[in-house]
């Protein structure tokens, strides 16, 4: 019997997804992001790449919305977390001396310093996260009820969420270390982070994704509790007719189909179709071997994601419940 289905998608607080370049994880966090604030909830999703990608998907046209960020349709405000504008802020906050953080944040050879130096522009991120949850509005609620962060690619994935545990591990003391803490705490909290990664039934993603797992269970505390499946093709023929194309391939050219082409192209594009349901469903068996956890499969959309329309039917699948079946 297998085992019982995880909670909610919808349940955590904060969202972190991942996968590997190309996944498709961008769009998975969109429409994340379009479920949570159908479902009612107040949605802040921040990316964290040089490009906006969010705004395009949820709004075709629509201008930046940078590092102060801004609502994009009814209930989603988005952001771009810049590493820089998020450590200006916080040094602001800690010194209480704005014009000189801005004079010094400037400053090339301050940049060029920063730019060297390793592991702050994570911790920066991951503490930035931390101060949107803790927002709060003048009655005492959460500013966002629900965040959803688009992470970097699952090749940086663990290395971003392990920056707390090392800060922490090497600073004993100080602002510093309480703050950290405090990042780490909300990073290894199983009822309010998850961490979700997002794959293609492809080899090279399949095997980073079965290697993300097998770190962040040895080397991270953050919950992980189902893997997200991308564009998998569905079966391409009706029950009964699953030899379709070999039906066809057996049919003389002379017959005549009248505006189709003649049966032995359609028999070479039924057979593509079929090759691909069948390459994608044997990756997706090995997903599931390989991760040992429920997977959310969301189907190949035939013209691409081209906007709000597409994300809103790959919200709706996202966060159906995860199955333990592999069909």
């Amino acid at each position: 019997m297998a085992p019982d289905a995880p909670r909610s998608l919808l349940e955590r607080r904060v969202v972190i997804v991942t996968g590997k370049g190309g996944t498709g994880k961008t769009t998975v966090a969109a429409a994340l992001a379009v479920a949570a604030a159908k479902a009612g909830k107040r949605v802040l999703v921040a990316e964290m790449g040089r490009d906006e990608h969010i705004p395009r998907l949820l709004c075709p046209g629509s201008p930046a919305v940078g590092y102060a960020g801004r609502e994009l349709m009814p209930g989603i405000h988005a952001m771009r977390i810049d590493p820089f504008a998020a450590l200006g802020e916080y040094l602001a906050l800690q010194i209480g001396l704005k014009p000189l953080v801005d004079s010094v944040m400037h400053n090339q050879a301050f940049q060029q310093l920063m730019g060297a130096a390793p592991g702050w522009r994570e911790l920066i991120t991951l503490g930035k996260i931390w101060h949107l949850d803790q927002l709060r509005d003048p009655d005492g609620s959460p500013r966002y009820d629900y965040i959803v962060v688009d992470a970097p690619a699952t090749g940086h994935g663990v290395t971003f969420l392990d920056v707390p545990r090392v800060v922490v591990s090497a600073v004993r003391a100080g602002p510093l270390h309480q703050h950290t803490e405090a990042v780490e705490a909300l990073i290894e909290d199983p009822d309010r982070t998850l961490l979700l990664p997002v794959t293609l039934a492809e080899e090279l993603p399949v095997r980073e994704t079965n290697e993300l797992i097998a770190r962040v269970r040895s080397d991270l505390a953050i919950a992980v509790d189902r893997v997200v499946v991308n564009a998998v093709a569905p079966a391409p023929f009706p029950t009964g007719l699953e030899d379709l194309d070999e039906v066809l391939a057996r049919l003389p050219d002379s017959i005549a189909l009248g505006a189709l082409p003649p049966p032995s192209q359609l028999a070479a594009c039924a057979r593509t179709l079929r090759l691909r349901h069948e390459l994608n469903s044997g990756f997706v068996t090995e997903i599931a071997a390989g991760t040992a956890l429920p997977l959310v499969i969301l189907p190949r959309l035939q013209g691409g994601i081209e906007g709000p329309r597409e994300i809103e039917t790959l919200a709706s699948a996202l966060v159906a419940v995860p199955s333990w079946e592999v069909a």
